[in-house]
């Protein structure tokens, strides 16, 4: 397993790793791995990759090599976007880190962003979770056909409407967590894949902790294919109409919230 011994931020952010899942990304890794680690010098970069067949983990590995700063965690197969992030949230913990942030390999989240976002997570009081936004005053979209636009706004819309969250994109990739915020409420996630990020943005809403957005420009990839299906996008909504259920009818989940108070 990679090991860190991770540098503390001089901007006040804590130590910072983040985390950046892969399959089959190899035309992409090294071109947004190398903007990150270069754009912003203060953060570390942990590439979780299961097993792709097209060689990513490799490539990932000879980043690491040349970079101090970046590490790998293989996974021998593939079991969703989910499963990857919570390993990286585990190995973090495990590290030494305070904030973790989610990013995609694929070079659709600006690096540029990543200092707003962390100093977002500065401010008193202390957000539980800062989304990088294309739904909110100044952010945008490039490259997305107009059908790809109406999903994510539709999508996005239903989600607010049924879990009575204010959150503009909580469909949202790009995100920065504190590290003691995801140790929290981690265990209470069971989605795997597109749903995973609503998920987790309704668990921190349920801890009671403000969720920021800072606007960004998404770009879409343009290497490799995107794994985003219309049964993944099912899957997402049948699971924030059985979450908006529970939460009117089945009374709201408070198991993240009492450990909180706990720690």
């Amino acid at each position: 397993m990679a090991r860190a011994v991770p540098g503390k931020s001089s901007r006040g952010w804590g130590r910072v790793v983040v985390i950046m899942p892969t399959f089959n990304e190899i035309d992409s890794l090294a071109r947004v791995a190398g903007h990150l680690l270069e754009s912003v010098p203060e953060v570390d970069l942990l590439v979780v990759d299961d097993s792709s067949p097209d060689g990513t983990g490799d490539l990932a590995d000879s980043i690491s090599a040349t970079s101090p700063r970046a590490h790998v965690l293989h996974r021998t197969e593939r079991e969703g976007l989910g499963t990857a992030y919570l390993a990286g949230f585990a190995w973090a913990r495990a590290a030494g880190y305070d904030v973790v942030v989610e990013m995609d390999a694929d070079g659709s989240h600006p690096a540029e962003t990543l200092p707003a976002m962390l100093d977002a997570l500065q401010v008193t009081p202390r957000p539980g979770l800062v989304i990088g936004s294309r739904w909110v005053r100044g952010g945008s979209v490039v490259n997305w056909p107009w059908s790809r636009l109406l999903l994510s706004r539709s999508a996005n819309l239903y989600a607010r409407l049924a879990l009575g969250m204010a959150t503009r994109d909580i469909t949202a990739g790009y995100r920065a967590y504190p590290v003691d915020v995801v140790t929290a409420i981690s265990t209470d996630v069971s989605s795997h894949g597109y749903s995973f990020q609503i998920e987790m943005a309704l668990r921190v809403f349920e801890l009671g902790l403000p969720i920021v957005e800072v606007p960004i420009e998404f770009r879409e990839r343009e290497a490799g294919s995107s794994k985003m299906s219309a049964s993944i996008v099912r899957e997402a909504m049948l699971g924030v109409t059985r979450w908006g259920w529970q939460r009117r009818f089945g009374g709201q989940r408070g198991t993240a919230r009492g450990r909180a108070a706990q720690s």
